[in-house]
């Protein structure tokens, strides 16, 4: 018999619980999108070098073991949350001009950098110099998609007689986003439109004209 005032494990367990979820239990694309947005918000509070797991968790209202059930380290879970937000700017416009399409890319990716997810990227760049491994999962989710998306504009751009084809290369595709990253880890947000407009006319149109 439980004595008056008293709470019996079986309730104490049940109050934990629910203190706990704080809310209906989440779980798949759901408990991802709202870890991905925590962390997103937590690096803006904070910054990469105090994020930590557990706070990560608590703006998500999620445990932390599901973090690190699926996530080791804060590095991968910063790359998944900033990899989350990509689709959006990595689509290529299309406007019927090349340099028209090129800008819009750089202000797109700018757009990206200039949010919380920048303060993300420093962190992640910071971080490769520690751990190799994450080198290789930045420049697969982040750096390629990037050349991949310059490299479709120049092709329109060939088609339409505006690029030459020789240009129709990675490493020329890769001159815009590694300037604009350049700029982004030497200065302060945001960047400049002025910025992109110069890396654009000073750079990327005469390298690839006719």
């Amino acid at each position: 018999m439980s004595v008056v005032g008293e709470t019996c494990e079986p309730c104490q367990s049940l109050n934990v619980a629910i203190d706990h979820r704080k809310g209906p239990r989440r779980r798949g694309d759901a408990l991802y999108a709202a870890i991905f947005e925590a962390t997103l918000d937590e690096l803006t509070a904070v910054g990469y070098a105090e994020l930590k797991m557990e706070h990560v968790a608590t703006r998500a209202r999620a445990s932390k073991g599901s973090l690190y059930r699926r996530w080791s380290n804060r590095a991968e879970l910063v790359a998944d949350a900033v990899h989350h937000t990509l689709p959006g700017c990595c689509e290529a416009p299309d406007t019927g001009s090349t340099r028209e399409d090129i800008l819009g890319c750089l202000r797109g990716f700018a757009n990206l950098l200039n949010g919380p997810s920048g303060e993300a990227v420093r962190g992640l760049m910071a971080e490769t110099i520690r751990d190799p491994d994450l080198m290789e999962v930045v420049r697969t989710r982040f750096i390629e998609p990037g050349v991949n998306v310059f490299l479709n504009v120049l092709q329109r751009g060939a088609v339409r007689g505006e690029v030459r084809a020789t240009a129709l290369t990675n490493r020329i595709a890769s001159v815009g986003p590694d300037l604009l990253r350049q700029y982004f880890l030497a200065h302060r947000s945001p960047i400049p439109d002025q910025v992109l407009l110069e890396i654009v006319d000073e750079v990327i149109v005469p390298l690839v004209r006719l």
